[in-house]
């Protein structure tokens, strides 16, 4: 497989917003309507991600596709605009926060996990995108504390924490502030306004702080591999915040039309046996135990 250096999708997503750099992005080249040209598949900038796009990628190498991978791009602001451009072809994501993002000024994404895969699809199948099967597998934001601190001031919930918010010190990624499901969310739906916001470069770094008295409420995921060993405890979501976060393959309807059904059907079934327990381990054989992304799916696939 080869392997363009990181950053490639964001050096050409920039250049395609420079006049005169560029043809038109969302006409994709010659070679790249050829169903010879490799499948460009881009990661976000963490993790789980990574190792998810290499579970897929695996999934359609076995299907006699051939994979480009491109690894933590950014962020959805840099990932979902390259896919939408024709600078990658599939992306690995998450039903609710893809939605939020694909239509910012719509409500709350609707009740059920089918209903929010169903109106992603809707929204992105306009711009060329197709939505695939979901898996059952979900990750979700989620909100840690100590245990030490959760038994010192009675918290299990999101919403025991208002009265304590303005003491407190909250830490998260640096786009926390500007996310409706982070920082944007906890404050119209809980009131929560923190007395310190602390950007933490990583989810790792997130938990050194919590443990470390840095942070008294960080930002992490519902699949953290550090959970169950590490004295944190997630808070309870009990207003119902975060929407449905199924991994999802979104896959450019005309690459989708050159591969037809071993790239659907390959994708779909790797989808079809994703579960929560998986994610957590290949978060953990990344973070714990110092695999690579390639090597954690490869782990996965050794396992099916």
């Amino acid at each position: 497989m080869r392997r363009p250096r990181n950053g490639t999708i964001a050096v050409l997503l920039v250049l395609t917003l420079l006049p005169g750099c560029t043809g038109d992005p969302a006409t994709p080249s010659a070679a790249t309507n050829s169903p010879a040209a490799a499948l460009r598949m881009a990661s976000y900038d963490f993790s789980e991600n990574q190792s998810l796009i290499e579970v897929y990628a695996e999934a359609a190498r076995r299907a006699d596709v051939p994979v480009d991978v491109d690894h933590g791009i950014g962020t959805r602001e840099i990932v979902l605009p390259a896919l939408e451009q024709g600078l990658a072809d599939v992306v690995i994501d998450y039903t609710g926060t893809a939605l939020a993002f694909a239509r910012p000024d719509a409500p709350q994404p609707p009740g059920t996990a089918q209903q929010v895969r169903a109106a992603l699809d809707r929204t992105l199948f306009t711009r060329g995108v197709s939505v695939l099967a979901a898996a059952d597998a979900v990750d979700q934001n989620a909100f840690a504390v100590t245990r030490a601190f959760a038994g010192e001031h009675d918290v299990t919930t999101l919403s025991d924490l208002v009265p304590l918010a303005g003491r407190l010190r909250f830490g998260g990624p640096p786009e926390c502030p500007e996310r409706p499901f982070c920082l944007q969310g906890l404050e119209k739906v809980y009131g929560l306004d923190f007395g310190e916001v602390l950007s933490m470069p990583s989810r790792v770094a997130t938990a050194d702080a919590l443990r470390a008295d840095q942070i008294d409420v960080g930002m992490l995921e519902t699949t953290n591999s550090r959970l169950a060993i590490s004295g944190l405890i997630l808070l309870t979501d009990d207003r119902e915040l975060q929407p449905h976060e199924n991994v999802v393959p979104l896959v450019r309807t005309d690459v989708l039309g050159q591969w037809g059904a071993r790239l659907r059907d390959a994708l779909d079934q790797t989808s079809a046996r994703l579960t929560d327990q998986d994610l957590v381990a290949l978060n953990r054989a990344v973070e714990i135990d110092g695999r690579t992304p390639e090597q954690a799916a490869a782990q996965w696939w050794n396992r099916q």
